[in-house]
């Protein structure tokens, strides 16, 4: 009897162990997207009304698109910090008019210096073997300078409609640009998870060297990953220039790091895509919605800029913490 009554405790005690593993393993992104609806619901309850959170989302858009780019090339053991400088010179060219052309050349040209930029990236990462971080963070530079240079004869403007009609319009009470965002969000994971790509970036993440000496085409697959990176860094600038309603020099500038910190707090680490695509999705909501919390405190940009400052060193914790228990 008493064995009996030992065998289901034990059986009780190794199930709830193996929830309590998988709780620990999912992205700290759910937990604390968890926690601060509980906080908003306490403190700021007008900030969970539908119309309100369908706005968050449209923030969220520009940056959910980014993160998809960026996760790919950390899943690589890369990286890419030339967001703001894609970003920063796609808009200057949506908006300045310095190109004479009509809207839909002027975003395919666009789309053009996004895919210039992602294969530089990786033509100086997988074929020169230098540092992504030196690469990337120099042509943020090189391409910032172009837009300040150009601005100086000839300043942004007003945002192309079509653009302006995905960031400010809406079917109901769902904004365009987070259709939008789905649209691009549900391939993407079908693809990484279905795909020979993903298989190869899965394989190439979890060890370089095995992967490149059993024949996978490393470098195709870095060249790809970059491309894609740029192109949708391309794309969250369309979002942001259409949100905005016109061009900026500052527009994206942060978006590298804090798509760094969805990625991460996501669950996608260095080598290792754990977290899929819906992490780092969850994640880029999440920090827009701290970000509106904080504004509804009134502490506008200055508690944004704390904000993203604390969510970037626990997104570092979070990486060094998981990469230990490895």
């Amino acid at each position: 009897m008493i064995e009996s009554d030992a065998r289901p405790s034990g059986a009780l005690a190794l199930r709830l162990r193996d929830i309590a593993g998988r709780l620990s393993a999912m992205p700290i992104a759910y937990a604390a997207t968890a926690f601060f609806l509980v906080c908003a619901a306490i403190l700021r309850p007008n900030l969970l009304q539908p119309f309100l959170l369908m706005l968050i989302l449209r923030q969220a858009a520009p940056l959910g698109i980014a993160v998809i780019g960026q996760s790919i090339c950390i899943r690589l053991l890369s990286l890419d910090l030339s967001f703001g400088g894609v970003a920063m010179m796609a808009s200057y060219l949506l908006t300045s008019g310095v190109l004479p052309y009509s809207e839909p050349v002027l975003i395919g040209l666009s789309v053009l210096l996004g895919l210039l930029v992602g294969a530089t990236n990786a033509y100086f990462i997988a074929v020169r073997r230098a540092s992504s971080v030196i690469v990337t963070l120099a042509m943020v530079l090189i391409l910032g300078g172009i837009a300040t240079a150009l601005s100086q004869f000839r300043a942004p403007g007003d945002a192309p409609e079509m653009l302006r009609y995905i960031g400010q319009t809406r079917i109901g009470i769902v904004p365009v640009a987070v259709l939008v965002w789905i649209g691009v969000l549900v391939p993407m994971a079908l693809f990484l998870r279905y795909s020979v790509f993903g298989r190869y970036v899965d394989a190439i993440g979890s060890n370089p060297n095995a992967a490149w000496t059993s024949g996978i085409p490393y470098v195709k697959v870095i060249f790809v990953a970059h491309i894609l990176s740029s192109l949708f860094a391309v794309f969250s600038a369309f979002m942001l220039v259409g949100f905005v309603g016109f061009g900026s020099l500052s527009i994206g500038s942060d978006l590298a790091l804090n798509s760094l910190a969805a990625v991460i707090l996501g669950g996608v680490t260095f080598g290792s895509g754990k977290g899929g695509v819906l992490g780092p999705a969850v994640a880029a909501f999440m920090l827009m919605f701290v970000f509106n919390l904080l504004t509804s405190f009134g502490l506008g940009e200055p508690g944004k800029q704390m904000a993203q400052g604390a969510i970037i060193a626990l997104a570092a914790i979070a990486y060094s913490a998981r990469s230990t228990r490895i």
